[in-house]
């Protein structure tokens, strides 16, 4: 049986940071000048999340997530039963709240832009648990360049051949891979060393509860997240004062705290770990990952920028 990691989750939470600007020139993401690489654009659905049109078997288009914290792409049930996909049998889906056994299904055919990726087997999940038609996952993002332009709202993606640019972004970090996960393992939160995962597919950012006692992080209130597979966790909502990632600082970063059986999925249980989900990726003006030559990239928000944002965030969670 196979087994699939598929954390996104669903959550309530307010962000409120400050960034400390690093310059670093050597940053590479997708030359936009390029004609071959293609600039979809994208739509924010309920959860403040991404996603972009695909077509499956010349099918669609549907909305699909965009999913950096997903290994598998995956469909719902409304699209298999639409087209009838082949049945592949069972896998265990590993969310962030739960383990859980699903329906695969071929296909043959998913179309994004002008790129077609062949012979993908799919999870099969409920649209009520997505929040769209679907998920992209790092099965079709690996051999590619991502750029995330939250400002402009587009996504800009390139084969990992292609040539790409050098300017314009103002932090790079190395990244491994582990399940075709890229992990940030240079990172400290408050001084404690910890692994970082970037997650455009979560809404709210969660720490792992060694993380949480490491730092000593205070509990704010409860939060309630629920997975891919429909299981609801409960967390607490605690405030990081800080988190470095080589040249990168962000400061006073709510995040939610719990034991998520996708950190144990990793190998990182008992290893303080972190997962950024949207409401602090949007903090920036765009972050690039390149999966090919395993980097993350972020292109850091004017002074402005981030008081307009801190003010919205000061609301709390709703």
């Amino acid at each position: 049986m196979h087994a699939f990691w598929l954390p996104a989750a669903m959550a309530v939470a307010v962000s409120s940071a400050t960034v400390q600007p690093v310059k670093d020139q050597s940053a590479i993401g997708p030359n936009l000048n390029d004609e071959q690489t293609e600039i979809l654009d994208l739509d924010t659905e309920r959860h403040q999340r991404l996603t972009i049109p695909v077509t499956i078997d010349g099918s669609g288009p549907y909305n699909f997530m965009v999913d950096t914290g997903s290994q598998a792409t995956a469909i719902t049930h409304g699209i298999n039963e639409e087209l009838d996909l082949e049945h592949l049998g069972t896998a265990t889906l590993v969310g962030m709240a739960s383990r859980r056994s699903v329906d695969l299904v071929e296909l043959e055919e998913l179309g994004l832009g002008s790129r077609t990726i062949y012979n993908l087997s799919a999870p099969i999940l409920n649209r009520e648990h997505v929040g769209a038609d679907g998920i992209i996952g790092l099965d079709t993002l690996q051999d590619m360049r991502v750029l995330i332009d939250f400002r402009n709202e587009t996504i800009a993606v390139a084969d990992a051949e292609q040539e790409y640019s050098s300017r314009g972004f103002e932090i790079i970090v190395k990244a491994r891979t582990k399940l075709g996960q890229l992990l940030i393992t240079d990172a400290e939160i408050e001084g404690v060393k910890a692994t970082v995962i970037i997650d455009t597919g979560a809404q709210t950012s969660l720490g792992n509860k060694v993380l949480q006692r490491r730092i000593r992080a205070k509990r704010q209130e409860d939060i309630t997240t629920t997975d891919v597979n429909g299981v609801s966790m409960v967390g607490e909502w605690a405030i990081a004062r800080e988190i470095k990632i080589e040249g990168l600082t962000l400061k006073n970063m709510p995040i939610a705290f719990a034991d998520a059986p996708a950190f144990e999925a990793l190998g990182l249980g008992d290893k303080p770990v972190i997962s950024l989900g949207m409401q602090h990726l949007k903090i920036f003006n765009r972050v690039a990952i390149d999966f090919s030559k395993k980097r993350v990239l972020f292109d850091l928000p004017s002074k402005r920028e981030l008081r307009q944002q801190a003010r919205e965030a000061r609301k709390g969670p709703s």
